[in-house]
Protein backbone atom coordinates (compact mmCIF):
# COMPACT_ATOMS: atom_id res chain seq x y z
CA UNK A 1 0.00 0.00 0.00
CA UNK A 2 1.62 3.25 -0.98
CA UNK A 3 0.43 5.03 1.85
CA UNK A 4 2.26 2.79 3.97
CA UNK A 5 5.57 2.58 1.68
CA UNK A 6 5.94 6.05 2.61
CA UNK A 7 7.49 5.49 5.57
CA UNK A 8 10.03 3.65 3.61
CA UNK A 9 10.88 6.08 1.20
CA UNK A 10 14.25 6.82 0.55
CA UNK A 11 15.27 10.04 -1.16
CA UNK A 12 18.77 10.18 -2.31
CA UNK A 13 21.05 13.01 -0.69
CA UNK A 14 22.55 15.87 -2.95
CA UNK A 15 25.56 17.88 -2.49
CA UNK A 16 24.77 21.18 -1.09
CA UNK A 17 26.34 24.53 -0.64
CA UNK A 18 25.34 28.09 0.09
CA UNK A 19 23.61 29.48 -2.48
CA UNK A 20 21.48 32.19 -3.54
CA UNK A 21 18.12 31.23 -5.78
CA UNK A 22 18.67 33.58 -8.80
CA UNK A 23 15.72 34.48 -10.94
CA UNK A 24 14.87 36.06 -13.43
CA UNK A 25 12.36 39.14 -12.53
CA UNK A 26 11.78 42.91 -13.82
CA UNK A 27 10.22 43.23 -10.28
CA UNK A 28 13.45 43.29 -8.64
CA UNK A 29 11.80 40.52 -6.11
CA UNK A 30 13.39 39.69 -2.58
CA UNK A 31 15.10 36.46 -3.58
CA UNK A 32 15.92 33.95 -0.58
CA UNK A 33 19.21 33.14 0.55
CA UNK A 34 19.76 29.43 1.22
CA UNK A 35 22.45 28.74 3.89
CA UNK A 36 23.06 24.92 5.25
CA UNK A 37 23.48 24.02 8.53
CA UNK A 38 25.38 20.63 10.57
CA UNK A 39 21.83 19.53 12.24
CA UNK A 40 24.26 17.47 14.72
CA UNK A 41 22.44 14.05 12.79
CA UNK A 42 23.10 12.02 9.98
CA UNK A 43 19.54 10.17 10.05
CA UNK A 44 16.66 11.97 7.61
CA UNK A 45 14.42 14.64 9.30
CA UNK A 46 10.59 14.89 8.62
CA UNK A 47 9.38 17.78 10.15
CA UNK A 48 10.59 21.20 11.39
CA UNK A 49 9.04 23.39 13.53
CA UNK A 50 11.20 26.95 14.71
CA UNK A 51 9.75 28.12 17.78
CA UNK A 52 11.22 32.20 17.03
CA UNK A 53 14.34 33.08 15.10
CA UNK A 54 16.67 31.84 17.69
CA UNK A 55 14.75 28.57 18.66
CA UNK A 56 14.18 25.55 16.11
CA UNK A 57 13.38 21.63 17.14
CA UNK A 58 13.46 19.59 14.05
CA UNK A 59 12.82 15.53 13.84
CA UNK A 60 12.72 12.19 11.94
CA UNK A 61 13.98 8.98 10.94
CA UNK A 62 15.48 6.41 14.13
CA UNK A 63 14.38 8.48 16.93
CA UNK A 64 16.10 11.59 15.88
CA UNK A 65 15.16 14.78 17.05
CA UNK A 66 17.17 17.94 17.27
CA UNK A 67 17.34 21.43 18.55
CA UNK A 68 19.21 24.88 18.00
CA UNK A 69 18.77 27.96 20.29
CA UNK A 70 20.87 30.08 18.80
CA UNK A 71 19.46 30.43 14.87
CA UNK A 72 20.87 27.38 13.63
CA UNK A 73 24.43 28.32 13.69
CA UNK A 74 24.66 25.47 16.31
CA UNK A 75 22.45 21.86 16.42
CA UNK A 76 21.93 19.49 19.85
CA UNK A 77 21.08 16.12 18.25
CA UNK A 78 19.57 13.03 20.29
CA UNK A 79 17.40 9.97 20.19
CA UNK A 80 14.60 9.43 22.84
CA UNK A 81 15.15 6.75 24.50
CA UNK A 82 12.96 3.31 23.71
CA UNK A 83 11.99 5.03 20.39
CA UNK A 84 15.13 4.52 18.63
CA UNK A 85 13.13 2.02 15.86
CA UNK A 86 10.47 4.76 15.35
CA UNK A 87 9.92 7.74 13.21
CA UNK A 88 9.40 11.48 14.18
CA UNK A 89 7.14 12.28 11.88
CA UNK A 90 5.78 15.52 13.67
CA UNK A 91 7.43 18.29 15.52
CA UNK A 92 5.59 21.57 17.68
CA UNK A 93 7.42 23.00 20.18
CA UNK A 94 6.58 26.05 22.24
CA UNK A 95 9.86 26.99 23.53
CA UNK A 96 13.58 25.61 24.32
CA UNK A 97 12.37 23.20 26.91
CA UNK A 98 8.73 22.05 25.61
CA UNK A 99 8.52 19.62 22.46
CA UNK A 100 6.13 17.27 21.25
CA UNK A 101 7.10 14.65 19.14
CA UNK A 102 4.95 12.08 16.84
CA UNK A 103 5.96 8.68 15.89
CA UNK A 104 4.89 6.56 13.34
CA UNK A 105 6.54 3.13 13.58
CA UNK A 106 7.38 0.43 10.33
CA UNK A 107 7.14 -3.03 11.97
CA UNK A 108 3.14 -2.79 11.81
CA UNK A 109 2.86 -2.98 15.37
CA UNK A 110 -0.36 -0.32 16.49
CA UNK A 111 1.49 1.71 19.76
CA UNK A 112 4.34 2.30 17.27
CA UNK A 113 1.80 5.65 17.19
CA UNK A 114 2.98 8.05 20.20
CA UNK A 115 2.57 11.30 21.26
CA UNK A 116 5.64 12.07 23.36
CA UNK A 117 6.74 15.60 25.55
CA UNK A 118 9.60 17.14 26.89
CA UNK A 119 9.88 19.84 29.13
CA UNK A 120 13.52 19.78 30.35
CA UNK A 121 14.90 20.30 26.58
CA UNK A 122 14.55 17.04 25.57
CA UNK A 123 16.55 15.40 28.69
CA UNK A 124 13.46 13.02 29.62
CA UNK A 125 10.29 12.34 27.01
CA UNK A 126 6.89 11.72 28.45
CA UNK A 127 4.66 9.21 26.70
CA UNK A 128 1.39 10.85 26.61
CA UNK A 129 -0.46 8.94 24.03
CA UNK A 130 0.37 5.34 23.01
CA UNK A 131 -2.03 3.93 19.93
CA UNK A 132 -4.25 0.83 20.66
CA UNK A 133 -6.60 1.17 17.42
CA UNK A 134 -4.93 -1.47 14.98
CA UNK A 135 -5.93 0.49 12.24
CA UNK A 136 -5.11 4.00 12.86
CA UNK A 137 -2.20 6.03 11.18
CA UNK A 138 -1.42 8.84 13.12
CA UNK A 139 0.21 11.65 10.49
CA UNK A 140 0.59 14.74 12.40
CA UNK A 141 -0.59 17.47 15.19
CA UNK A 142 -1.02 20.88 15.66
CA UNK A 143 -1.53 23.41 18.79
CA UNK A 144 -3.10 26.64 19.78
CA UNK A 145 -1.09 26.60 22.54
CA UNK A 146 1.25 24.54 24.53
CA UNK A 147 -1.91 23.26 26.16
CA UNK A 148 -4.63 23.09 23.17
CA UNK A 149 -3.69 21.30 20.11
CA UNK A 150 -4.72 18.44 18.22
CA UNK A 151 -3.98 15.02 16.74
CA UNK A 152 -5.29 13.41 12.83
CA UNK A 153 -5.41 10.06 11.95
CA UNK A 154 -6.61 8.56 8.59
CA UNK A 155 -10.40 7.07 8.71
CA UNK A 156 -10.51 3.58 9.98
CA UNK A 157 -14.44 2.34 9.13
CA UNK A 158 -15.34 5.80 7.98
CA UNK A 159 -14.28 7.28 10.84
CA UNK A 160 -11.24 9.55 11.95
CA UNK A 161 -10.34 8.86 15.19
CA UNK A 162 -8.74 11.97 16.19
CA UNK A 163 -7.63 13.51 19.38
CA UNK A 164 -7.50 16.60 21.31
CA UNK A 165 -5.94 18.05 24.69
CA UNK A 166 -7.21 20.89 26.73
CA UNK A 167 -4.49 20.63 29.24
CA UNK A 168 -0.97 19.74 27.66
CA UNK A 169 -1.18 16.18 29.15
CA UNK A 170 -4.10 13.95 28.32
CA UNK A 171 -5.63 13.50 25.22
CA UNK A 172 -9.17 12.82 24.37
CA UNK A 173 -10.88 11.02 21.63
CA UNK A 174 -12.76 13.28 19.18
CA UNK A 175 -13.92 11.22 16.48
CA UNK A 176 -17.62 12.16 17.28
CA UNK A 177 -16.94 15.44 15.79
CA UNK A 178 -15.36 14.44 12.85
CA UNK A 179 -17.41 14.66 9.54
CA UNK A 180 -18.07 10.91 7.86
CA UNK A 181 -14.78 9.64 6.05
CA UNK A 182 -14.72 8.83 2.24
CA UNK A 183 -13.86 5.47 1.40
CA UNK A 184 -10.21 4.81 1.51
CA UNK A 185 -10.11 8.92 2.70
CA UNK A 186 -6.67 9.54 4.64
CA UNK A 187 -4.05 11.98 5.17
CA UNK A 188 0.14 12.19 4.58
CA UNK A 189 2.52 12.24 7.26
CA UNK A 190 5.31 13.24 5.19
CA UNK A 191 6.00 15.99 7.16
CA UNK A 192 3.51 16.60 9.73
CA UNK A 193 1.91 19.42 7.91
CA UNK A 194 -1.31 17.95 7.00
CA UNK A 195 -2.99 19.52 9.86
CA UNK A 196 -2.47 22.95 10.86
CA UNK A 197 -4.07 26.02 13.22
CA UNK A 198 -4.35 29.48 13.32
CA UNK A 199 -5.72 32.09 16.02
CA UNK A 200 -7.47 30.39 19.30
CA UNK A 201 -9.91 28.07 17.54
CA UNK A 202 -9.44 27.81 13.69
CA UNK A 203 -7.62 24.23 12.17
CA UNK A 204 -7.56 23.08 8.66
CA UNK A 205 -6.54 19.45 7.97
CA UNK A 206 -5.85 18.10 4.27
CA UNK A 207 -6.63 14.57 2.96
CA UNK A 208 -6.52 12.47 0.02
CA UNK A 209 -6.63 8.45 -0.90
CA UNK A 210 -10.28 8.68 -2.30
CA UNK A 211 -11.27 10.18 -5.38
CA UNK A 212 -11.54 13.46 -3.62
CA UNK A 213 -8.77 15.01 -1.67
CA UNK A 214 -10.84 17.65 0.76
CA UNK A 215 -9.96 20.09 3.42
CA UNK A 216 -11.97 19.43 6.85
CA UNK A 217 -12.09 22.67 9.04
CA UNK A 218 -12.88 23.80 12.56
CA UNK A 219 -13.73 27.20 13.93
CA UNK A 220 -14.05 26.12 17.59
CA UNK A 221 -11.42 24.33 18.61
CA UNK A 222 -12.40 21.24 17.40
CA UNK A 223 -15.64 20.96 18.63
CA UNK A 224 -17.53 21.09 15.14
CA UNK A 225 -16.07 20.28 11.51
CA UNK A 226 -16.88 21.02 7.75
CA UNK A 227 -15.20 18.92 4.97
CA UNK A 228 -15.10 20.69 1.91
CA UNK A 229 -13.56 20.01 -1.58
CA UNK A 230 -10.13 20.68 -3.06
CA UNK A 231 -8.77 20.59 -6.93
CA UNK A 232 -6.01 18.44 -6.27
CA UNK A 233 -5.78 14.72 -7.69
CA UNK A 234 -6.75 12.09 -5.42
CA UNK A 235 -6.10 8.20 -5.56
CA UNK A 236 -4.93 5.78 -3.70
CA UNK A 237 -1.47 6.97 -3.60
CA UNK A 238 -2.41 11.00 -4.17
CA UNK A 239 -3.75 14.12 -2.74
CA UNK A 240 -3.39 16.81 -0.66
CA UNK A 241 -0.55 16.29 1.66
CA UNK A 242 0.27 19.71 3.21
CA UNK A 243 -1.68 22.98 4.03
CA UNK A 244 -1.13 26.32 5.60
CA UNK A 245 -3.21 29.55 6.64
CA UNK A 246 -1.84 32.71 7.29
CA UNK A 247 -5.08 34.13 8.79
CA UNK A 248 -8.43 32.86 8.92
CA UNK A 249 -9.35 33.34 5.68
CA UNK A 250 -6.26 33.12 3.36
CA UNK A 251 -5.05 29.59 3.08
CA UNK A 252 -2.65 27.44 0.26
CA UNK A 253 -2.85 23.51 0.33
CA UNK A 254 -0.46 21.39 -1.84
CA UNK A 255 0.22 17.74 -3.04
CA UNK A 256 0.37 15.50 -5.62
CA UNK A 257 0.64 11.56 -6.39
CA UNK A 258 3.52 9.64 -4.92
CA UNK A 259 3.43 6.76 -8.12
CA UNK A 260 6.37 7.72 -9.79
CA UNK A 261 4.61 6.38 -12.85
CA UNK A 262 2.71 10.27 -12.82
CA UNK A 263 5.28 13.17 -11.17
CA UNK A 264 3.73 15.41 -12.72
CA UNK A 265 1.18 16.55 -10.76
CA UNK A 266 2.60 18.63 -8.21
CA UNK A 267 0.01 21.16 -7.29
CA UNK A 268 -1.17 24.30 -5.19
CA UNK A 269 -4.35 25.54 -4.51
CA UNK A 270 -5.92 28.99 -2.63
CA UNK A 271 -8.79 29.84 -0.55
CA UNK A 272 -9.74 33.38 0.59
CA UNK A 273 -12.91 32.14 2.42
CA UNK A 274 -11.20 29.83 5.14
CA UNK A 275 -10.85 26.68 3.68
CA UNK A 276 -14.45 26.79 1.87
CA UNK A 277 -13.90 26.82 -1.49
CA UNK A 278 -10.28 26.37 -3.19
CA UNK A 279 -8.62 27.60 -6.49
CA UNK A 280 -5.88 25.98 -8.45
CA UNK A 281 -2.36 28.00 -8.86
CA UNK A 282 -0.27 28.27 -11.50
CA UNK A 283 1.52 24.79 -11.16
CA UNK A 284 4.97 24.88 -9.24
CA UNK A 285 8.26 23.56 -11.01
CA UNK A 286 8.77 20.61 -8.93
CA UNK A 287 8.01 16.71 -9.63
CA UNK A 288 6.32 14.23 -7.55
CA UNK A 289 3.89 15.38 -4.53
CA UNK A 290 4.50 18.54 -3.02
CA UNK A 291 5.65 16.97 0.99
CA UNK A 292 5.31 20.15 2.98
CA UNK A 293 4.93 24.00 2.74
CA UNK A 294 4.68 27.13 4.49
CA UNK A 295 3.91 31.06 4.26
CA UNK A 296 6.88 33.04 4.99
CA UNK A 297 6.46 34.15 7.88
CA UNK A 298 3.67 33.20 10.83
CA UNK A 299 1.21 35.67 9.08
CA UNK A 300 2.78 35.60 5.37
CA UNK A 301 3.38 38.92 5.25
CA UNK A 302 5.67 41.86 4.74
CA UNK A 303 7.61 40.16 1.61
CA UNK A 304 5.45 39.99 -1.15
CA UNK A 305 4.28 41.41 -4.28
CA UNK A 306 0.46 42.72 -4.98
CA UNK A 307 -0.72 41.92 -1.70
CA UNK A 308 0.29 38.40 -2.32
CA UNK A 309 1.99 36.19 0.04
CA UNK A 310 5.13 34.38 -0.36
CA UNK A 311 5.35 30.47 0.00
CA UNK A 312 7.87 27.93 0.22
CA UNK A 313 7.76 24.06 -1.04
CA UNK A 314 9.38 21.12 0.59
CA UNK A 315 9.73 17.95 -1.82
CA UNK A 316 11.87 15.08 -3.20
CA UNK A 317 11.37 16.37 -6.77
CA UNK A 318 12.64 19.64 -6.05
CA UNK A 319 11.83 22.87 -4.29
CA UNK A 320 10.04 25.98 -4.80
CA UNK A 321 9.05 29.68 -3.91
CA UNK A 322 5.98 32.12 -4.70
CA UNK A 323 6.38 35.49 -4.33
CA UNK A 324 2.20 36.12 -4.84
CA UNK A 325 0.61 33.12 -3.46
CA UNK A 326 1.27 30.61 -6.39
CA UNK A 327 0.76 32.95 -9.29
CA UNK A 328 4.61 33.11 -10.57
CA UNK A 329 7.22 30.00 -9.38
CA UNK A 330 10.89 29.77 -9.07
CA UNK A 331 12.48 26.61 -8.55
CA UNK A 332 15.29 26.89 -6.19
CA UNK A 333 18.60 25.77 -8.01
CA UNK A 334 20.02 22.35 -6.84
CA UNK A 335 17.57 21.77 -3.90
CA UNK A 336 15.78 18.48 -3.76
CA UNK A 337 15.09 16.01 -1.04
CA UNK A 338 14.00 18.08 1.63
CA UNK A 339 10.74 17.20 3.17
CA UNK A 340 9.62 19.96 5.36
CA UNK A 341 10.05 23.70 5.43
CA UNK A 342 8.98 26.68 8.14
CA UNK A 343 9.44 30.01 9.34
CA UNK A 344 9.15 32.31 12.27
CA UNK A 345 9.98 35.37 10.66
CA UNK A 346 10.96 36.16 6.71
CA UNK A 347 14.66 36.11 7.59
CA UNK A 348 14.20 32.34 9.92
CA UNK A 349 13.12 30.02 8.01
CA UNK A 350 14.12 26.06 7.91
CA UNK A 351 14.22 23.28 5.20
CA UNK A 352 14.96 20.10 7.03
CA UNK A 353 15.49 16.34 4.93
CA UNK A 354 17.42 13.49 3.78
CA UNK A 355 20.83 12.32 5.97
CA UNK A 356 19.68 14.92 8.49
CA UNK A 357 20.17 18.26 6.01
CA UNK A 358 19.24 21.23 7.15
CA UNK A 359 19.07 24.49 4.98
CA UNK A 360 18.07 27.81 6.83
CA UNK A 361 16.01 30.58 4.46
CA UNK A 362 16.20 34.12 4.67
CA UNK A 363 14.32 36.92 2.61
Amino acid sequence: MLKRSLTALFIPAFACAALNAQVLSSNHLHQPTLTPQNSGTTNGLIAVWPVNPQVVWASGRAGTFTVSTDGGQTWRAGVVPGAEALQFRDVQAFSASVAYLMSIGTSGDPTEFRIYKTEDCGATWTIQFENQNPNAFYDGLAFWTPHRGIAHSDSVNGVFPDLRTTDGTTWQDISNNMPPALPGEFSFASSGTCVTTQGGRNAWICTGGSDIARVLATRDGGDTWNAYNTPLVSSPSAGAFTVDFRDPHDGIVGGGDLDPGDPDNARTAISNDGGQTWTLTNPPPVTGAIFGLSYVGHSGGGVGDNGRAVVITANDGGAAWTPDEGNTWFALPGVSGFWAVAFATPKAGWLVGTDGRILKISF
